[in-house]
């Protein structure tokens, strides 16, 4: 299948070179042709008809001279935690077997609409999202778009490989610890996690009601932007590279020891230190801390959503996530109480220091410091690496994006860049964003030229 950007799409839909019926109908026969194959699990629910009833009332409006928004008639995947009216929400677990329909979308499955895109799927994930690599599912692993052998990572699995594929040239994830960066570098595309909020978690099945995330998962950065500007409430702003003040994270788990990984950062530094940027060595002392609260916060939570189902019937989950809510059984409630006091305390502190007392507009660091790892592979093992430098930003609310390094090859090492820039610049716009996404534009644009 030959890829497929957003913004190509948008322009030829735009142009009238292409009908929304047209671009759905392939995207629907792309999806047809994973089945017999490997992937043909990453698709967990669709309504054809509905997605290509949608599609013609694209075509319709744009044929009176009604453009509905900047993603109009534009086909978009959604992981299956996010409700889609007409489709059953699972959550990759038969749990939710007998789910049924949605009577109602996710807030930002309106936001897709209002926009003006085709919703054509729901997608694989790590059940209940309650993982980093997409091995855990009712339906069996996820499977990497480029090797059937080794894992997407997740828990937004589906949704990267889809893109990764270039069946979709957009789709939604979550991301509570790691969960649209992690398989967005091992599957080589680029994942956005927005500020703590900036999407609407409504109709999301919940993770942690404290770390939970909407996110993006998008071919290159330059489609992420766009998606991102494209949502209704959010004012995409310009922001300069040049004088950008960005803060590379040393010591403790930052070092990767994979010479690979750090060549990848080293690069990624002197493109920014070249078109202006400063960039100077970091520490971030706390990182101990925030690893520490994320798994009592998270776990208390998750175990508080499925306490019913887990205790009227444990052998419904699957292992790993059954070990998983098991631990948090006896849990007291004043370790989560703590835990969450403390999160509020580092999300304050540590966030005076970087912007006030460091004056760092963003951070940079790798995604993982891992590529896919096998199918095979123990879920327990990997669920640490896969989550360790992608936890303390979902624990400081703060935006992050996942950028593959040039060279990566069919198993890619993914570049974070997390934004750390504050102030209002009008209303709707994220000035965190729109830095992070700037810096990782950035560094795409140089591997490019």
């Amino acid at each position: 299948m030959d890829a497929v950007t957003l913004r190509d799409t948008t322009a030829a839909l735009a142009k009238g070179e292409l009908t929304a019926t047209g671009h759905v109908r392939q995207v629907l026969a792309d999806l047809d042709a994973l089945d017999g194959t490997p992937w043909s699990n990453l698709v967990a629910a669709r309504n054809d008809a509905a997605a290509l009833e949608s599609a013609a009332r694209a075509d319709a409006e744009l044929a009176a001279g009604n453009w509905i928004g900047p993603l109009h008639g534009v086909a978009v995947a959604v992981k299956d935690n996010i409700d889609v009216a007409g489709m059953p929400t699972r959550c990759g677990s038969n749990v939710l077997a007998d789910a049924p329909p949605a009577a109602r979308d996710a807030r930002i499955v309106e936001r897709l609409r209002e926009a003006g895109a085709v919703v054509v799927a729901k997608t694989h994930l790590h059940e209940f999202a309650y993982g980093p690599s997409g091995l855990v599912n009712a339906s069996g692993p996820a499977r990497h778009p480029h090797d059937p052998t080794r894992i997407t990572g997740g828990s937004s699995s589906g949704s990267a490989a889809l893109v990764a594929k270039g069946i979709v040239p957009l789709a939604l994830g979550t991301d509570t610890g790691c969960s649209v960066r992690t398989p967005a570098a091992l599957c080589g595309v680029v994942g956005l996690k927005p500020t703590r909020g900036a999407l609407p978690v409504d109709g999301v099945f919940p993770l942690s009601t404290t770390f939970d995330h909407v996110g993006l998962l998008a071919r290159d950065v330059l489609d992420a932007g766009l998606a991102w500007g494209a949502l209704p409430g959010i004012a995409h702003l310009r922001t300069p590279v040049s004088g950008l003040r960005v803060g590379r994270l040393r010591g403790g788990l930052w070092d990767v020891p994979d010479a690979t990984f750090e060549s990848a950062l080293d690069d990624a530094c002197r493109t920014l230190a070249h078109l202006g940027a400063e960039v100077r060595d970091v520490t971030l002392p706390e990182t101990d801390d925030l690893l520490a609260v994320y798994p009592v916060v998270t776990g208390s939570e998750a175990y508080e959503t499925h306490q019913r189902w887990f205790e009227n019937d444990p052998d419904l989950y699957q292992p790993a996530t059954a070990a998983l809510l098991a631990a948090q059984r006896d849990r007291p409630a004043t370790d989560y109480v703590r835990a969450v006091r403390t999160a509020a305390r580092l999300r304050r502190d540590v966030l005076r220091r970087l912007r006030r007392d460091d004056g760092l507009d963003a951070l940079i660091t790798v995604t993982t410091p891992l590529r896919s790892a096998a199918l095979d592979s123990d879920p327990a093992a990997l669920r640490g690496p896969l989550l360790q430098m992608c936890i303390p930003f979902s624990v400081l609310g703060v935006p992050a994006v996942s950028v593959p390094a040039p060279g990566g090859g069919d198993f890619p090492i993914g570049v974070q860049v997390i934004g750390l820039t504050t102030g209002t610049g009008g209303h709707g716009s994220h000035p965190g964003e729109s830095t992070a996404l700037a810096l990782a534009m950035a560094m795409e644009g140089s591997a490019l030229s």
